[in-house]
């Protein structure tokens, strides 16, 4: 297919003259605050995705995952996320500091709706909350402080066309290539995908927290 064949979209009045107006009800699910619910599938997701934008509107994703229950709701328009170590890119963290503007998504496992929020974020250094967000012994260096402005439930028909809790529609594992495979080819590295997986397996197991 030629370029000259892909028909775009660029403006907000053909989009919404190509895929309408959402209904009344669906605007009236966003609310601005933390309820009772949203409590809830907080505290029992054990893996949310991050996302931030840099100044220059460079985005990034990133995925998050601690004991479910680690991410602590401060009141009815803040939770807070305990930054864990990681590669020390620090994309997120720099996003953050160049743009506060954030959006989460939180799963839970088996569960086909997701919870979504938007707001305002910042990086906190230190704060009495922080022994709240200890695991394992280890106490965070940094945290995100997010100041709660949109939050509403996603439909799960993501979900449900993906079947992703459904095992049995999983591919298997040995069919895909490895970590190391894939470092390997890309970073053009003069050692084994063996060794390079081994690596990373123990890295991963030694420095989560």
């Amino acid at each position: 297919m030629g370029t000259s064949e892909i028909k775009t979209i660029e403006t907000l009045d053909a989009l919404r003259e190509h895929l309408g107006h959402p209904a009344e009800r669906t605007r009236g699910k966003i609310i601005p605050f933390i309820d009772q619910h949203a409590r809830t599938l907080i505290e029992h997701s054990p893996f949310y995705l991050l996302a931030t934008a840099s100044s220059d509107g460079t985005c990034d994703v990133s995925p998050r995952g601690d004991p479910a229950g680690s991410v602590k709701v401060l009141d009815d328009n803040t939770l807070v996320l305990a930054d864990r170590p990681g590669n020390k890119l620090l994309d997120s963290q720099t996003n953050i500091i160049e743009n506060r503007h954030a959006g989460l998504l939180f799963l839970v496992p088996g569960m086909n709706e997701t919870l979504r929020i938007n707001g305002r974020a910042k990086l906190v250094a230190d704060a009495p909350f922080f022994d709240d967000l200890v695991v394992k012994g280890k106490r965070p260096a940094l945290a995100i402080l997010v100041e709660v402005e949109e939050l509403y439930m996603h439909c799960a028909k993501a979900f449900l066309r993906s079947s992703l809790w459904k095992p049995d529609t999983w591919p298997e594992r040995s069919s895909l290539p490895t970590a190391g495979q894939i470092f390997r080819d890309q970073m053009k590295l003069d050692v084994t995908a063996e060794a390079l997986d081994a690596a990373l397996t123990e890295g991963a197991l030694t420095t989560q927290y």
